[in-house]
């Protein structure tokens, strides 16, 4: 009776048989050694034809490319290493991480590419991120979530590696500094549309929960808002948070304490605004009808479970982290960064080099 297992099937091999090599392959489609390396390597060049016979061949022999060996002919490791200089346990309660690097995930995967990820947690982890950079082991490197003073710009320059951030980097605003290719939400012209949401709906004591100040993205929402208030800015109404919803209820306290009129609040992500949603109810405050309340990130796991569910500014996270692997990708291939095609029509202007910025969209719920 013939063994119809899986391990019988065809491409498959015992374990006992040896490994298939290029020439077998070579020999099974009826061409060239050097044929059979362009194909499996990915190299341009080949009739489709012919490559068609291979792709049949290596199918049929179960044949995997030596990875060492395709290192040494391609100059290529397939791994990009993702850095994230944030702790741990943030990386893995914040909603946000978790769809960028789905985004990234989901890229790298369709470019048969290996995602290495790299967690910087103390100050002692930017040493073994260098050393394992400047090691080889990756073709690129894509980072987000970076603060002023992280030290991964220069990291990534001494190591000699093409690398994508996500978010715009502070030091791109220096004249100084060189431009780097970066993928980003367009956080001040968001932040706009949700403080004029509030101002239309007649609230005038508008008070606003900001992100950290060494992070673009907490600078550029709080710019925003300081847009739509202009003259009638007041400090009394800013209190400052760290993305996190304890420093969002932190915040919200403070801010009741010294500005008890407050009629509406934009917090600058929708975790500070779960947090200061607690707070206000803890106060007797109505929401929206005593006070109106406008998160950013439309994170639905946060923004569609609160009480009531959240009004808040969407931005692609997931989008985001497809476009800058898809740009890093994408300049490999090409020997530098390029220009990414916007298909979905999501990219509001693209004029910093090869960077990107991504629309946003308002989502109203109950609480605005």
């Amino acid at each position: 009776m013939p063994d119809t297992s899986p391990q019988a099937t065809a491409g498959s091999r015992p374990p006992s048989e040896p490994r298939p090599t290029l020439e077998a392959v070579a020999a099974r489609a009826g061409v060239s050694r050097a044929t059979v390396s362009r194909v499996v390597n990915g190299s341009t060049g080949v009739r489709q034809s012919l490559a068609d016979k291979v792709h049949r061949a290596v199918e049929e022999l179960g044949y995997v490319p030596n990875h060492a060996a395709r290192t040494l002919v391609t100059r290529r490791t397939g791994a990009v290493a993702v850095i994230i200089p944030e702790p741990e346990v943030r990386i893995f309660s914040d909603p946000f991480f978790f769809r960028q690097i789905r985004g990234i995930s989901k890229e790298l995967t369709a470019h048969d590419t290996q995602l290495v990820l790299m967690l910087v947690e103390a100050s002692g982890d930017f040493e073994r991120v260098s050393r394992y950079l400047a090691g080889g082991h990756v073709d690129g490197a894509l980072a987000f979530s970076l603060h002023t003073e992280d030290p991964i710009p220069a990291i990534t320059r001494r190591a000699g590696i093409p690398t994508v951030y996500g978010g715009r980097p502070v030091w791109t605003a220096s004249p100084d500094r060189q431009a780097v290719p970066y993928v980003d939400a367009d956080n001040r012209d968001g932040a706009r549309v949700a403080v004029r949401l509030l101002r239309d709906l007649g609230r005038d004591r508008i008070a606003h929960i900001a992100g950290p100040p060494n992070q673009t993205s907490g600078t550029d929402r709080l710019d925003g808002y300081r847009d739509v208030v202009g003259g009638a800015y007041d400090g009394t109404l800013v209190a400052q948070g760290d993305f996190t919803p304890e420093s969002g209820a932190r915040a919200m306290a403070e801010l009741l304490e010294r500005r008890p009129d407050v009629d509406a609040v934009f917090a600058a992500n929708d975790l500070m605004a779960s947090g200061a949603l607690r707070v206000l109810k803890e106060h007797g405050r109505r929401v929206p009808q005593d006070v109106a309340l406008v998160g950013f990130d439309d994170m639905d796991s946060v923004a569609e479970s609160t009480d009531p569910p959240l009004t808040t500014v969407r931005q692609d996270v997931e989008g985001q982290g497809r476009l800058m692997a898809r740009l890093l990708l994408q300049g490999l291939e090409e020997g530098g960064t390029a220009a990414v095609q916007d298909t979905a029509g999501q990219v509001a202007t693209a004029s910093d080099g090869d960077s990107l910025i991504m629309r946003t969209t308002l989502v109203r719920r109950a609480t605005a």
